[in-house]
């Protein structure tokens, strides 16, 4: 692989990552990003969890607001927002269950919020670099391995995941999480039995539709643009790069899902755009150098006089913390995004 380009921290540190090409960036953008990671900061609750209403104190919502501050690249210890960033890793690790499950007490459907939290860990692990030499190092290091032998343990028969721990039934939407959660801590250096990425990436394939979008799971169903977008990013994250599978949904999605067009229904709205971002970037070339400005300019119309981004179903955490990942993605600071 060859070196990356080298870019500054907020505090001024540098890591070795892939820089943002010409014109990825602009001041408006960046005004935007500094506007909602403060109003991000301000969701945040004591004991270092995120979200609200019957979505409050969601591991799930936590992990991906910790992301967002990540991937403007503060950490545990660096940058601004490094507080917010550790107070959300120890709520994390506080709620890691003998088994490794990843749960908060208000969860539902754990394994979503497994997903997303063992994520965060791996990529916490990843840019910290503090292997086994700190207390803090080793707790991120054993729940972490913990969280991803949970994934692999409950894989069913198919090569999916579904809601519960469990490997009885499987669907893209969770088995996405989960690819994401196991290729993080694969880059951090955890060992990923090839055969459970293999399995995974069959049953991926066979809910692909004939129109390159993806169903909900392997049996008969329609497509639907946030879970294609979620089926082309487990095809990527699973190791596949070049494949008739992922030029067919790359072009679905850019049929059904192009920003800047005014007919995106609000449900799965940014969950459908976290994963269409990073499968247009994956994909490179004329596919990212037309989403990208499209989705910036979207997302940054969608902004609200307070900085956040509300989502009607899951609330303004939820919604700022996806916004600033999407809008934070030519940085390239999170490993899971560096190419």
């Amino acid at each position: 692989m060859p070196d990356r380009p080298e870019a500054a921290r907020p505090d001024g540190t540098v890591s070795a990552q892939n820089a943002a090409a010409a014109n990825e960036i602009t001041p408006e953008l960046d005004l935007a990003i500094a506007r909602g990671l403060e109003a991000l900061a301000a969701e945040q609750d004591a004991d270092g969890a995120f979200g609200s209403g019957r979505y409050g104190k969601n591991i799930a919502v936590t992990a991906l607001a910790c992301l967002a501050f990540m991937a403007d690249g503060h950490l545990p210890g660096r940058g601004k927002y490094g507080k917010h960033v550790e107070r959300g890793l120890e709520f994390v690790l506080k709620n890691s269950t003998e088994t490794g499950l990843l749960a908060a007490d208000s969860t539902n459907g754990p394994m979503y919020g497994h997903g997303f939290a063992a994520l965060f860990l791996g990529e916490v692990y990843g840019m910290t670099k503090g292997g086994g030499e700190t207390r803090a190092s080793t707790r991120v290091h054993e729940a972490l391995i913990k969280a991803c032998t949970l994934i692999q343990r409950s894989q069913n028969a198919e090569g999916g995941w579904r809601y519960n721990p469990v490997p009885y039934d499987a669907d893209v939407s969770v088995t996405i999480c989960q690819i994401m959660a196991l290729r993080s801590a694969r880059n951090a250096g955890i060992e990923v039995p090839k055969e459970v990425i293999d399995k995974a990436v069959e049953y991926v394939r066979r809910c692909q539709n004939p129109d390159g979008g993806f169903r909900y799971q392997a049996n008969p169903g329609t497509s639907a643009w946030p879970r294609s977008a979620a089926g082309v990013a487990s095809l990527y994250y699973a190791g596949i790069y070049k494949d008739d599978a992922i030029d067919r949904g790359v072009s679905y999605l850019a049929e059904t899902a192009m920003p800047g067009r005014g007919n995106m229904p609000g449900a799965h709205y940014f969950y459908g755009h976290y994963y269409a971002v990073q499968s247009m970037y994956l994909a490179g070339g004329d596919r990212w150098a037309r989403w990208w400005p499209a989705i910036r300019n979207e997302l940054m119309d969608r902004q609200q006089a307070d900085g956040t981004w509300p989502d009607p179903s899951v609330g303004p955490a939820y919604g700022t913390a996806m916004a600033l990942i999407v809008l934070q993605m030519p940085k390239r600071f999170l490993p899971i995004f560096q190419k």
